[in-house]
């Protein structure tokens, strides 16, 4: 039995998703945030991102192979600056 409740907590932990919030400068329109989007989501473990022009932020769901560089990388690659305020476990 303690096996199998250590199989599970592994599991658990090694496929836990994770949510960045970002502070993100620079959008001034709804395209900003489709491309901020769109860029975010094409690293490969991004689940969903979303992005909201009146917060200037955005949060995105990832699993741990996503570094905080790689989602930095993503918004200035589309020409805006990202700051992450936080990282939680879901």
């Amino acid at each position: 039995m303690k096996i199998f409740l250590s199989l599970i907590l592994a599991f658990t932990f090694a496929f836990a998703q994770k949510v960045a919030v970002i502070d993100v400068e620079g959008m001034t329109c709804p395209l900003c945030t489709t491309a901020i989007k769109k860029s975010l989501k094409q690293i490969d473990g991004v689940s969903n991102a979303k992005v909201r022009l009146n917060t200037r932020q955005a949060t995105v769901y990832f699993d741990e192979k996503v570094t905080k560089k790689q989602l930095l990388k993503a918004i200035e690659a589309v020409g805006y600056k990202g700051k992450i305020i936080s990282i939680k476990t879901e």
